[in-house]
């Protein structure tokens, strides 16, 4: 059996090595059209950074390595220019030497992943604007920076790629600013959770310029004109595009291949093509998200890697499946880690989903052992049913193996009370006894039980002030000092039980305390006198992040930067 896989990296590179550990007789070649056949997107801007120090780091295969251990015909710079599903061919360019030719095949694999998406450019390309998606444009970022020393640099899009980006540049001494469409930073998670993002970003001297749209860029002497839709134009050292990618899926749209949603390649389960023989793999392709059993895309190296097994195994006669992506992500942001898995309350939104919320800000690790720091979790689930939807954390130690919990816990389809019981591991310098993953599953028993009633971070300042309700803040008389919501009472916690009868219980009671778990204590103790109680979710601390975040992303403006008139 012959195989060509087209692209190499997570899907292409992965499918290749399980071939072979399959089948010891196949011949497979693979065609990747840069100079690396596999290497870690991710780490591309550590080595921009300093971080990862030799680039042979970035790569996790050479064609070489590829060749002695696994008998696989890697071919870089060789770029499939057309597939031919009739003859069972593809044409292929040797870019190093212009030649052409035709290769055949019996089993065909599509892994030609995405491409940045670039607003247009009239006239050639600034020689100041980059992209970050491959090897070679690592090695040119790295190779400007060092040559022009650049003082400031406007980054195109706060995803992933930008974040990491942003930080590394920091590092480097370089002024950033982040200019994007949406109003926060990285759309997987929820704004209110991306608040805590934008406070560090800010506090390490980030620019952050939301609701702005790029429509050009423009060379100059000594750096370049960013255009803005409406605005004026800002100018920097270097720009770099990371606005997003595109499905790179020419080749498949040219050989009359089914697409999907934004133009990827549709496949079934086996990760099979509409075209016999044909498979497709990686940021390429049209999956179903797991949760809310839609189409969707999702470019994320876990699946891809995923993927590229199972098409291999289908190629080998294996029967294998894919059940769909989650979208399990993690990402560092200076000392702060922010992770989700499954579905955001936009997403819940846009699926017609009816769900519930809780907020809730535990400690990385017992409170007693010394540095433990607080993260915010948010997670999602069904109402009636109880199904977890989704979760968001941000926060420090201990952040990914929440998430990762959660993901496994949603994967397995455990109901979201079920974290209650879930048997984790516990010693001080590492979680509590009560894990906080735990505590999300306490706090949703409770819902479910009816012992809590709650209330919403956002919905604080739309409460009444007419005094039909009672807004009610339970913590210290020094917290209450330092900030509290307008029109709200005070009285501590430790005294509720000898000043009840300060409190009209005929009226509904709206709790508050730091991070929510005082103000249960509350409810518990005025349910029982016949108040009708409700919890802030995610308490003082959330609101606060929130509400200011939002006040200074409406005032901010970019600093050390040129604003053209």
């Amino acid at each position: 059996m012959k195989i060509v896989i087209v692209g190499g990296v997570a899907g292409g590179a992965t499918a290749a090595a399980r071939i072979r550990r399959l089948d010891e007789n196949a011949q497979i070649i693979v065609f990747e059209r840069s100079g690396f056949v596999s290497y870690a997107n991710c780490g591309l801007p550590y080595y921009i950074g300093g971080v990862i120090t030799d680039p042979e780091e970035l790569t996790l295969q050479t064609p070489e390595s590829f060749r002695r251990r696994f008998h696989i015909d890697m071919r870089v710079r060789h770029e499939v220019t057309a597939i031919h599903p009739d003859k069972k061919t593809v044409s292929v360019r040797n870019l190093i030497t212009g030649d052409e030719f035709e290769e055949s095949y019996d089993k065909l694999l599509l892994s030609p992943g995405a491409k940045p998406v670039k607003p247009p450019i009239s006239g050639k390309t600034p020689d100041r604007l980059f992209t970050l998606r491959t090897v070679e444009d690592t090695l040119a970022i790295r190779s400007f920076i060092e040559k022009e020393k650049p003082k400031t640099a406007i980054l195109a899009g706060g995803g992933f790629i930008g974040l990491e980006l942003a930080e590394n540049l920091c590092e480097l001494g370089v002024s950033v600013t982040i200019i994007q469409r949406p109003d926060h930073l990285l759309t997987p998670l929820d704004g209110d959770m991306a608040s805590f993002i934008h406070s560090k970003m800010r506090e390490h001297g980030v620019n952050l310029k939301f609701g702005a749209s790029v429509e050009g860029f423009e060379q100059e002497k000594n750096g370049i004109k960013v255009l803005l839709k409406e605005e004026a134009p800002l100018q920097a050292d270097m720009a770099i595009l990371a606005i997003g990618v595109a499905p790179d899926t020419r080749l498949a749209e040219e050989a009359g291949l089914r697409l999907g949603m934004k133009k990827t390649i549709e496949v079934n389960e086996r990760m099979e093509t509409s075209a016999p023989d044909i498979y497709a793999v990686g940021d390429a392709v049209q999956v179903k998200h797991y949760i809310t059993k839609n189409n969707a895309v999702i470019s994320l190296a876990g699946p891809a890697n995923k993927q590229g097994r199972i098409a291999a195994d289908n190629m080998c006669g294996k029967e294998s499946v894919y059940r769909g992506s989650q979208g399990s992500s993690v990402i560092k942001i200076f000392d702060l880690t922010a992770a989700s898995t499954g579905i955001n309350e936009t997403a819940a939104k846009q699926s017609g989903i009816r769900y519930d919320k809780v907020y809730l800000s535990p400690a990385n690790h017992a409170g007693y052992y010394p540095g433990g720091k607080t993260m915010s979790m948010k997670v999602l689930f069904e109402k009636d049913t109880y199904r977890l939807l989704g979760a968001q954390i941000v926060g420090y130690e201990g952040v990914d193996k929440r998430i990762d919990v959660l993901a496994a816990a949603m994967r397995a389809e455990l109901s979201a009370p079920e974290l209650a019981e879930l048997d984790l591991a516990y010693a001080p310098p590492y979680s509590s006894a009560k894990d906080p993953v735990n505590m999300a599953g306490f706090i949703i028993e409770n819902l479910a039980d009816g012992r809590l009633k709650q209330f919403y971070p956002e919905e604080v300042d739309t409460l009444p002030r007419d005094g039909s309700i009672t807004i009610l803040d339970v913590r210290t008389e020094e917290e209450y000092t330092q900030g509290h919501v307008e029109g709200s009472c005070h009285i501590p916690v430790d005294e509720l039980r000898e000043r009840i009868s300060e409190i009209d219980l005929t009226k509904p009671l709206y709790v508050i305390c730091q991070s929510g778990l005082r103000s249960y204590l509350a409810c518990c103790i005025l349910n029982q006198h016949g108040a009708d109680c409700y919890n802030l979710s995610g308490g003082y601390r959330f609101y606060q992040t929130v509400i200011k975040e939002q006040a200074a992303s409406e005032t901010a403006l970019p600093c050390g930067f040129e604003q053209k008139k």
